[in-house]
C-alpha cells in the first residue's frame, strides 16, 4: 500500500503489541493498588487511625481510574482475536474459551460487584466488614490474573490436550493439566509480586512529589512508609520469582533464555555472564560483550559449574524437530537485542526497587524529619514512578517476542495464525484508531491523578454522593424529590 513496505502480519502483530502493552500498563497497576488500600484500610480498622481511612480513601480514587481504563482497554484487547487472529481463534478456541469464561463469570463479577460496594458503603458498614470488601477485590483481580495466565501459559507451554483430526484444532482433555501447567505456576507469582510493587512505586513516587512541595507531610509521609514497606517486601518477592521462572526456562523454552543471556553460542563452563554486549543479528553472533565469568552458571544452576545451549545450537535442533511439518524456511531465532535489554532492563530495576525502598525507609523513620531534607533522594523516588510500567513492558516483551514463531508454542505460528480476510487498509485504519484512542484514555488517566494529588487528601467524597447530602438515605423518598 503507497509501497510503504505494509503487509497485513506486520500490522496485526503491531496492533496485538500496541492494545496488549496499553491493557498492560493498567493490570499489574490496578491488581496492585488494591492489594495496598487493603493494607492501609485493614490498618485503619486495626489501630483506628483516621489517616489510614483516609489513606485508603485517597489512594483508592486512583485504583478507580485505574480500573475503569483497564476494563476498557481489556475489551479493545479482546476484538483481536476475532478482528485479526480468526485462525488462531478457531485453533485455541476449546483451550482458550474455559479460563476466559470463568474469569469473565467469576472472578471479573466477584471483583466488579465488591468494587461497587466498596466504594458507595463508607461509614455504612462495620469497619471490619467494608475492609472485606476491598480484599474480595483485590482477590477477585488476583483470580482473573489467574484465569488470563492459565490461557497464556498454555500458548507457551501446551498441556492437557489433544488434536482434534478432523479439524486439526486442539481440544482439551485435561483441565487439570491447563491449571497445574509449570509455567503458570512459575509465572503466576512472578506477575502478582510485580504488580504489587507496581502499585507501591506509583504511590512513592506521588508522595515523594507531595513531600517535595511540603504538602500535607504526616498524611504522605505515612503514605510513603506503607508503600515502601510492600515494595520491599515484594520486590525481593519479584527477584526470587523471577529467577525461578528463568531457570525453568532453560529446558521449556532454550531459545527465549538464551536470547536473555546474547548467547549465539554454546556457553562454556566458565559461564561468562555479559552485562552488556552488541549483537549482528543477521550473521547470528555476538560482536562485543563486557563478561564476568561464572555469573551465568550461578544465575542458571546456582552453582559455578555448568553449560548453557547458544541459539545457533537450539535453532538446528528446531528445524530438525520441526520440519518436516512446518517447511525448512521458518526463523527461529528469537528478537535477540530486545529480550538481551529488556531481561537487563527487569533484572536491574528490581534490585533498584529494592535499595531504593531500604533507603527510604531509612530517611522516613519515625521522629525523624530526614526524608525531607532528602530533597535529591526525594526527586529519584519521584522520577521512578514512572520505571515500573517500563520494566512491566519489558517482562511483556520476554514472555511474548521470546516465543517466536510460535502462536501456541510447537503447534500454531504466528503467520497461520492471522485472519485471512484482512486488508492492510483496515489494519491500518484500525491501527491509527485504536491509538489515538489509547492515547487519549492514557492522557485522561494522568490528568485525574494529577488532579486528584492537586486536590489533596483532605477533599474526600466518602459515600459517592455530593457533599451535604450524607446523611440522605439513597432510596428514601426524599432521594427522588427534585424540587
Amino acid at each position: 500500500m503507497l509501497n510503504l513496505g505494509l503487509d497485513i502480519l506486520g500490522l496485526a502483530r503491531f496492533q496485538f503489541g500496541m492494545t496488549t502493552v496499553f491493557h498492560f500498563f493498567f493490570v499489574p497497576f490496578s491488581i496492585g493498588l488494591a492489594f495496598v488500600v487493603a493494607v492501609m484500610e485493614t490498618m485503619y480498622a486495626i489501630k483506628g487511625d483516621e489517616d489510614y481511612k483516609k489513606m485508603a480513601q485517597f489512594w483508592g480514587k486512583m485504583f478507580l481510574y485505574s480500573f475503569a481504563v483497564g476494563v476498557v482497554t481489556g475489551i479493545i484487547q479482546e476484538f483481536q482475536f476475532g478482528m485479526n487472529w480468526s485462525e488462531y481463534s478457531r485453533f485455541m478456541g476449546d483451550i482458550f474459551g474455559a479460563p476466559l469464561a470463568i474469569e469473565a463469570l467469576a472472578a471479573f463479577f466477584m471483583e466488579s460487584t465488591f468494587i461497587g460496594m466498596w466504594m458507595f458503603t463508607w461509614d455504612r458498614f462495620n469497619k471490619w466488614v467494608h475492609t472485606l470488601f476491598i480484599w474480595l477485590v483485590m482477590f477477585g483481580s488476583s483470580l482473573s490474573a489467574l484465569w488470563i495466565l492459565a490461557a497464556n501459559s498454555f500458548m507457551q507451554n501446551p498441556l492437557g490436550y489433544i488434536i482434534n483430526q478432523q479439524t486439526g484444532h486442539v481440544q482439551m482433555v485435561s483441565f487439570g493439566a491447563v491449571l497445574s501447567n509449570p509455567q503458570l505456576w512459575s509465572e503466576f507469582p512472578h506477575v502478582i509480586f510485580g504488580a504489587f510493587v507496581t502499585a507501591s512505586f506509583v504511590i512513592a513516587g506521588c508522595a515523594a512529589w507531595r513531600l517535595l512541595k511540603k504538602d500535607h507531610v504526616t498524611f504522605y509521609r505515612k503514605s510513603l512508609n506503607v508503600a515502601l514497606v510492600i515494595g520491599l517486601i515484594f520486590s525481593l518477592g519479584s527477584i526470587a520469582s523471577g529467577d525461578i521462572q528463568s531457570r525453568y526456562l532453560i529446558n521449556n523454552q532454550p531459545m527465549k533464555f538464551a536470547a536473555m543471556e546474547g548467547l549465539y553460542k554454546d556457553s562454556t563452563n566458565k559461564g561468562e555472564w555479559a552485562a552488556i554486549a552488541g549483537f549482528d543479528n543477521k550473521q547470528h553472533k555476538t560482536t562485543w560483550s563486557v563478561d564476568v565469568p561464572y555469573v551465568l552458571n550461578l544465575l542458571s544452576y546456582h552453582k559455578t559449574t555448568g553449560t548453557i545451549k547458544g541459539m545457533n545450537t537450539i535453532n538446528k535442533e528446531l528445524h530438525a524437530k520441526y520440519d518436516k511439518k512446518y517447511g525448512n524456511d521458518i526463523n527461529y531465532y528469537v528478537p535477540t537485542k530486545t529480550l538481551f535489554w529488556s531481561f537487563r532492563i527487569m533484572s536491574g530495576a528490581g534490585a533498584l526497587f529494592a535499595l531504593l525502598a531500604i533507603v527510604g525507609l531509612i530517611f522516613n523513620r519515625k521522629k525523624s524529619q530526614l526524608i525531607m531534607s532528602q530533597r535529591w533522594f526525594l526527586y529519584i523516588l519521584g522520577l521512578c514512578l514512572w520505571l515500573p510500567f517500563i520494566v512491566n513492558t519489558a517482562g511483556w516483551f520476554i514472555t511474548e517476542f521470546g516465543r517466536y514463531p510460535w502462536v501456541v508454542y510447537g503447534l500454531l505460528t504466528i503467520a497461520d495464525a492471522v485472519s485471512p480476510n484482512v486488508s492492510v487498509a483496515s489494519l491500518l485504519t484500525s491501527n491509527i484508531i485504536y491509538f489515538l484512542m489509547f492515547a487519549g484514555m492514557g492522557v485522561v488517566m494522568i490528568v485525574l491523578c494529577h488532579r486528584t494529588l492537586k486536590a489533596g487528601p483532605d477533599i474526600e467524597n466518602t459515600d459517592g454522593y455530593a457533599a451535604g447530602d450524607t446523611d440522605l438515605d439513597p432510596y428514601s423518598k426524599g432521594a427522588f424529590n427534585h424540587d
